[in-house]
């Protein structure tokens, strides 16, 4: 919770629980804090675009049994496609 609102991902699977991930997600939130964006719009954003990224990895070709944290990263440009 922020502000008294709370914020709710839909975005994601059980692939991301894989040795790495969290340091994916670590570097996608540190990335968008130094392009300027607010701590609590890096958060958000860099959890969806996490979790984004392991659902279309999933959709394409991955397996939850194949994942590995850097096919987060393979999938991200094509995550962010996705809200653009």
């Amino acid at each position: 919770a922020y502000q008294n609102k709370i914020y709710f991902n839909t975005t994601g699977n059980s692939a991301l629980a894989t040795a790495g991930s969290g340091d994916v997600l670590t570097g996608l939130i540190t990335g968008l804090l130094a392009q300027n964006y607010s701590a609590i719009h890096a958060s958000i954003l860099g959890v969806f675009l996490h979790g984004k990224s392991a659902d279309i990895a999933i959709e394409s070709k991955e397996t939850m049994e194949t994942f590995i944290a850097s096919n987060g990263i393979a999938y991200l440009s094509k995550a962010i496609r996705s809200i653009n």
